[in-house]
């Protein structure tokens, strides 16, 4: 029986869990604090959190809200990144991080209601933004409209360019 303070340890981690849209979990061996703390002001700048649970308090938690076990991923320091938005920029800042620290290994994690492995967070971490997403279908949209214009310009281009001409020929005569 968890003691008290085991207790809010727990329905704090269910909370977070239940706030967020994804938790991917990593091995944070080997950093050392200033690398640690230079990870969560990344994650922190592009909408993540994270935090160290215990890996035992954390699979109360994830079988008291009904989430699939997650025992292989809760092997060793485990280290868990919160995301309560688009989960795309915080998978990318990890990931990149990852890369020029290899001491953090990505283990997998939880995104919209799918179990995902390290192969998984790496692959969310490759798409595009919900911003670039956005941006590039309003280029889409704008792109008839655009097209459009121009095609309704061209006779009055022409008809200047023409009325230049003949101004020029004059000119010249």
């Amino acid at each position: 029986m968890p003691t008290a303070q085991k207790e809010t340890i727990i329905a704090e981690i269910r909370e977070r869990i239940s706030g967020s849209q994804a938790f991917i979990l990593t091995d944070y061996r080997g950093l050392s604090v200033k690398e640690m703390q230079e990870l969560r002001n990344k994650l922190r700048e592009q909408g993540g959190e994270l935090s160290v649970y215990k890996n035992r308090l954390t699979r109360i938690a994830l079988q008291e809200l009904g989430l699939p076990e997650m025992d292989e991923m809760l092997q060793g320091p485990t280290a868990f990144l919160f995301v309560e938005g688009d989960p795309v920029g915080p998978a990318k800042a990890l990931t990149g991080f990852a890369k020029d620290h290899p001491a953090l290994e990505v283990k997998g994690g939880y995104v919209q209601e799918q179990l995902v492995d390290a192969s998984g967070v790496k692959a969310i971490a490759s798409l595009p933004s919900r911003e670039e997403l956005i941006a590039k279908l309003m280029g889409t949209m704008l792109n008839p409209v655009r097209q459009f214009m121009s095609m309704a310009n061209a006779p009055a281009g022409a008809f200047a360019r023409v009325v230049q001409a003949v101004a020029d020929q004059k000119a010249a005569a």
